[in-house]
């Protein structure tokens, strides 16, 4: 009872290492005007987000019982490779990566378009 264990512990990381990879506020801000603009059209209801060591992801559901619909992750790791951004349907097949969040999300705005005469 009488020890006290330091949190995060000393030692565990290296000075510069990731303890956790999030999104930034921008980031953030992007994803949640898509998830309000796709509510809002009647497309998605629930959304969960998800951030460890290596992975920052958003999911969004049409139901909250469901798979979700699209997930959205980012992984600093393949900045370097093939983009650190990636767009997933619902069976995991990966829709769109790139390097730039904006063009990654694009197959999920064109949805929001109509034509109007």
């Amino acid at each position: 009872m009488g020890d006290v264990t330091p949190f995060p512990p000393t030692g565990s990381h290296r000075p510069g290492q990731i303890l956790q990879v999030g999104f930034e506020r921008i980031e953030l801000q992007r994803i949640m005007d898509l998830y309000g603009r796709m509510v809002a059209a009647g497309l998605w209801r629930d959304y969960a987000m998800h951030m460890d060591r290596d992975i920052a992801a958003f999911a969004a559901f049409r139901r909250a019982a469901e798979r979700p619909e699209i997930r959205i992750e980012k992984r600093p790791a393949l900045r370097q490779k093939q983009g650190m951004w990636a767009l997933f349907n619902e069976s995991g097949l990966i829709i769109k990566r790139g390097h730039e969040l904006g063009p990654v999300l694009a197959p999920l705005e064109r949805r929001l378009m109509k034509v109007v005469e």
